[in-house]
């Protein structure tokens, strides 16, 4: 048994091999797993003729897990003679009984063939012919425990892949055998090259799953780390799906945008372009087996997906300039924008540095290829107008990209969350316009594309994005009337007609926030006594400003100016009382409650004097 096994053994494993790779849709509907029942019973054949395994290693059989004995005490020992080659030939086996028994569902027993293949092959683990299985034994048993949710015990075996990769790399270096050479001839051994392409795809793996535990942990800066070392390593050994591994790419930039590294993000999302463009063109294997032609479908919502991605891109470099840059009311602050052009210059300074920090995809042509697309996207915050538009039209390209495939017709919530980002792309550009006449123009757009979204949808389906949107729309007409009463304001004797814009605007505003206010009422029409958590600053702030409205609506009717008056009380009222009643509502809006106030003091007083004039006239 130390050389090669007869060819009885060689035949029955191959097969069994080939049936494993059997799709499921490709056995009869009624039995689905048909090609891996059979796989299984070849695999037990062969564990038959190769006779049990030597007995201390059965002793060794009941291990708790992947950290019972300190990697240090691993000697690269190998498997020589009879019963070390028949141990690791078994170990195999019970490797191949693992993953079958996984995939039809039989977690259990699919735990105990692995934790028998890892207990066979310990005393060897770090030898040229062990490494390999046992970290794939590992690999399997980490997944397998993130199934369940049992994360630690998932995080604990994948990290001793990883250490036991790095300890054989170290130590010992050549490309180790792959678990399937154990069952060929001498001369059908694969070469050193095939073997190292299959070792150092085994340790991406691991890279793959620790990334997605450690963000299942919500250890997000190593999640990210582990993606990124994951995405770079599939493409330096030409091992990837260009459409996965373009929209791994993309959700990754999403890490980088949170984190506000844009310079970083741009690279993800430029990479993922270039990635993604390859699909189709390159030939089908083993890791990338599909083609645009087999999935329509799936192709253009991954293309929308990352044309999503960019849309985030886009806004948040612009949104972030704004925070930088306004006030205490929202305008633009012309002593901060001074401030960050001078700053511009030390951001440019540092470009090269921040590069080289960074971690890179590709090389040669294929970072040629990205590095194309990154010049054409600036990653620095835009400063004045033009440069900010020059982001709003990248952004916008990209949503009628994502457009194409998310219609309202089937991806109701995914169209409408596309439209408001449109919507905030041309919110935060109207920041960066100081004609004030140009930026009604840019929220009239806002309105143009929003109101549209409240037609058709079913109120109680949809109720949160409904509640969404007419919450933002009701804000948009609030910031034209705005605008409109600051151009008035410039008027020496505005005329009637924006007068009687103004008052449009405060309607349409009014109307919008009390649709939103009564979305949050019981069956019975009772506005609740107590407002959930999640929908409480919107609601306080929707009341703050239904009140503003009724005291900015522009009347020669004296008697409905009063009304107005005691509606605007009546709102300011109940911000008032119910802060008193719910302290935490006074976290949520200090300014608007402090503002409320002082207007619940002033307003009776204001209202008493008009009575007088009422009653004098």
């Amino acid at each position: 048994m130390a050389g090669t096994p007869g060819p009885e053994i060689r035949e029955k494993f191959q097969a069994a091999l080939a049936l494993s790779r059997v799709e499921l849709h490709k056995n009869p509907e009624k039995e689905p797993y048909k090609s891996k029942y059979g796989a299984r019973a070849l695999l037990e054949e062969v564990r038959a003729l190769l006779g049990p395994a030597p007995e201390d290693d059965d002793e060794r059989a009941a291990d708790d897990g992947p950290g019972d004995q300190p990697l240090g005490a691993a000697e690269p020992r190998d498997a020589e003679g009879p019963g070390g080659q028949r141990a690791l030939r078994l170990a195999v086996i019970e490797f191949h009984l693992g993953v079958n028994h996984i995939d039809t569902e039989e977690l259990s027993a699919g735990e105990e063939h692995l934790a028998r293949c890892l207990s066979l092959l310990r005393p060897f683990r770090l030898s040229l012919g062990c490494v390999s299985l046992y970290i794939q034994a590992q690999n399997n048993l980490g997944i397998l425990w993130s199934e369940r949710e049992e994360i630690e015990t998932a995080r604990s075996y994948l990290e001793s892949s990883e250490a036991l990769y790095n300890q054989y790399m170290k130590e010992i270096g050549s490309p180790p055998l792959d678990p399937t050479e154990h069952f060929l001839p001498e001369e059908e051994k694969l070469t050193e090259q095939e073997r190292s392409k299959r070792f150092e795809k085994v340790y991406t793996h691991t890279l793959y799953f620790l990334a997605q535990v450690y963000q299942h942990m919500e250890m997000f800066e190593k999640a990210a780390h582990y993606c990124h070392s994951t995405l770079k390593r599939q493409l330096e050994h030409n091992a990837y799906h260009p459409m996965e591994w373009a929209i791994n790419a993309a959700t990754l930039s999403q890490f980088y945008i949170n984190k506000l590294c844009f310079m970083e993000a741009r690279h993800c999302l430029s990479a993922a372009n270039v990635i993604f463009g390859q699909t189709g063109k390159i030939p089908a294997t083993e890791d990338n087996p599909e083609a645009e032609g087999d999935m329509p479908e799936l192709y253009h919502q991954r293309k929308g997906e990352i044309a999503r991605c960019w849309i985030k891109y886009c806004l948040t470099l612009m949104q972030n300039a704004q925070l930088a840059m306004q006030d205490n009311i929202g305008e633009l602050d012309l002593d901060k924008q001074s401030e960050l052009r001078a700053l511009r210059k030390k951001e440019l300074d540092e470009e090269e540095s921040i590069r080289k920090r960074a971690v890179q995809f590709g090389t040669g042509e294929l970072c040629d290829a990205i590095s194309a697309v990154e010049e054409k996207v600036r990653y620095l915050r835009p400063l004045d107008f033009e440069e900010a538009r020059e982001l709003f039209l990248l952004g916008q390209h990209y949503v009628f990209e994502a457009k194409e495939f998310f219609q309202i017709d089937g991806y109701v919530t995914d169209h409408i969350e596309v439209v408001q980002d449109h919507s905030a792309l041309f919110k935060v550009l109207a920041f960066f316009e100081t004609d004030m006449e140009r930026r009604c123009k840019m929220h009239k757009r806002r309105i143009a594309m929003l109101e549209p979204l409240t037609v058709g949808l079913n109120p109680q389906y949809y109720l949160l994005v409904n509640r969404q949107v007419q919450f933002e729309i009701a804000h948009t007409y609030y910031d034209m009337m705005d605008l409109k009463v600051a151009i008035a304001d410039k008027l020496r004797d505005p005329d009637s007609h924006i007068v009687k814009k103004i008052n449009s605007l405060n309607k349409s505003a009014l109307k919008y926030y009390q649709l939103f206010l009564d979305s949050l009422r019981d069956p019975n029409k009772v506005f609740p006594e107590h407002i959930g958590e999640d929908v409480l600053r919107p609601a306080m702030l929707a009341k703050f400003r239904v009140a503003r409205l009724y005291g900015r609506i522009i009347t020669a009717d004296p008697k409905k100016e009063l009304e107005n008056l005691a509606t605007s009380l009546e709102h300011y009222k109940f911000i008032v009382d119910y802060c008193e009643t719910h302290p935490e509502a006074a976290q949520e809006i200090e300014v608007e409650l402090e503002l409320s106030k002082e207007m619940v003091s002033l307003l009776p007083t204001k209202m008493e004097r008009f009575r007088t004039k009422m009653a004098l006239t």
